[in-house]
């Protein structure tokens, strides 16, 4: 290990911290989220879309989308994202390799990058090898 890897952390490491920054704020909003109607947290999407349209980017909108997104699980398939998938699907956000064992969600964690990604309107494409999936 290098002097500088020794006080700055590896690149994975600063990485993950980065992310857990982000994790924290998304857990932030939860309850803001929870108080929201279903057609207040549908609006959301609108809003969104409104902001991209504005200026803003993907990567401005990733904390309060991934909130938006756990909350529409929560409610609609009775399932919330555990703190490692929201990791997980910001490194899939950003182009990289996220590797997750069996059972750990990797389906409901596509679903963020997935709904963030879809806000620009320009498709997303999701490919899977299990066809129940």
């Amino acid at each position: 290990m290098s002097f500088l890897t020794k006080i700055f952390g590896s690149r994975n490491q600063r990485l993950l911290k980065q992310y857990q920054k982000s994790v924290r704020d998304i857990n932030a909003l939860e309850p803001q989220m929870e108080a929201l109607s279903d057609a207040d947290l549908q609006a959301k999407t609108t809003e969104f879309k409104q902001r991209l349209a504005g200026g803003a980017t993907l990567d401005d909108l990733l904390v309060e989308a991934f909130a938006v997104c756990r909350e529409a699980a929560k409610r609609v398939l009775k399932m919330r994202h555990f703190d490692v998938q929201l990791v997980g699907g910001m490194v899939l956000h950003y182009g990289k390799i996220a590797e997750m064992g069996t059972g750990e969600g990797k389906t409901l964690m596509a679903t963020l990058p997935v709904y963030l990604n879809a806000l620009s309107g320009k498709g997303v494409h999701v490919v899977t090898v299990n066809d129940y999936l």
